[in-house]
């Protein structure tokens, strides 16, 4: 106790570590956050600010929160997909309005939706499939909310809709369908939030590129939508508009969907993908697609994983390493290479890493410093 008080008295108190910001890869849009838009083949810090808390990567794209609940958003913009009210690109994060009460953020392939802490929706960006879930095809280039429910519990972005669940338990989905990504059981498009089924059992979701994964309070693990690449691991390559269960098990718990592959990790820290594999983003060693789950390596340190919007993935064990495989265009793994890795390799020798987004041959991640 005498240490501690003359540590305190001396103004000598150990730094705490802070989460700053880290990116690599593709910059041709800013999307890197670094003011340029020159490409990196290994981990850049986006400014000095060690306060960031959660991040996201559309196309060509990024946003951000920090840990004072600002939502920040850089790179490509045609679309307003920035939410800063304009369609300019921008190379460095800007603050989208003035709120602080930013919660969970999902980047699409142009257009954005966020959650707040009081429970309520928000989109921009393009609108052309109704993914804004607006009622209309209008394109927006700052925060609208969706409806006026503040009952929303997680959501997530595809390619060109969005899922999302309820405080209820219940499953909604809205925009592009015509591969049945929306699990309507049909192919028509929506602009507006529908009712996957009757069921209040959903847990989580996530959206890939044409296809969408889900998980029920089970533990079961639920896929629809585009499977021509087997992304859906039915063992099939039909696609499918309402939700299949993928087997029989129930201890599925983290979900992530690429652009035409699944990742997921199981409660008992396993990694397994399946689908599109042609860089080896799926990262079983090889190049041979596969429609129903693998396991990735024999380790079970796995905490989450990131499927990129392209052919790269990323993902962090619970000893906080961050490892990467997949496409190596334009040093988009961060290993100071252009390679493409079929197995998963660890960037760098932090154990800090706590989020990570993958855009097209470009990441995002969060270390703590």
């Amino acid at each position: 106790m005498q240490q501690v008080n003359a540590a305190i008295a001396a103004n000598t108190w150990p730094a705490q570590p802070m989460p700053a910001l880290f990116t690599w890869g593709l910059n041709d849009n800013g999307q890197s956050g670094l003011g340029n838009v020159t490409a990196y083949s290994s981990p850049k810090q986006v400014g000095l600010l060690t306060d960031w808390l959660t991040v996201t990567a559309g196309y060509k794209f990024t946003m951000a929160t920090k840990s004072n609940g600002t939502l920040w958003s850089w790179g490509r913009n045609n679309n307003g997909q920035l939410g800063l009210g304009n369609t300019t690109y921008m190379s460095s994060p800007n603050q989208i309005g003035a709120l602080t009460n930013w919660s969970i953020i999902s980047g699409g392939r142009r257009h954005a939706t966020a959650l707040k802490t009081d429970g309520s929706i928000w989109s921009w960006g393009n609108n052309y499939q109704g993914q804004l879930g607006l009622g209309n095809t209008t394109y927006y280039s700052s925060p609208k909310q969706i409806g006026a429910l503040y009952t929303w519990a997680t959501i997530s972005s595809g390619g060109y809709f969005n899922l999302a669940i309820k405080t209820d338990g219940t499953l909604w989905s809205w925009g592009d369908n015509g591969n049945g990504e929306l699990g309507l059981g049909n192919t028509t498009n929506y602009s507006s939030p529908k009712q996957v089924g009757a069921l209040t059992a959903w847990l989580s979701v996530a959206g890939g590129g044409y296809h969408s994964i889900a998980t029920k309070t089970d533990g079961t693990i639920w896929t629809w939508g585009k499977n021509t690449q087997g992304q859906l691991g039915d063992g099939t390559t039909t696609n499918r508009s309402s939700p299949v269960q993928i087997g029989v098990l129930t201890n599925w718990s983290k979900i992530n969907g690429g652009a035409s592959y699944t990742l997921s990790v199981k409660t008992d820290g396993t990694l397994w993908s399946w689908g599109r594999n042609n860089a080896g983003q799926c990262g079983l060693g090889v190049t041979t697609y596969y429609s129903s789950p693998k396991q990735v390596g024999a380790l079970t340190g796995w905490l989450m994983a990131s499927g990129g919007k392209y052919t790269s993935t990323s993902a962090i064990k619970t000893n906080g390493t961050l490892w990467v495989w997949g496409s190596g265009a334009n040093g988009g793994l961060g290993l100071g290479n252009t390679t493409n890795y079929s197995s998963p390799k660890q960037l760098g020798a932090l154990t800090s890493w706590s989020q990570s987004a993958v855009g097209q041959n470009s990441m995002v991640a969060i270390a703590s410093v």
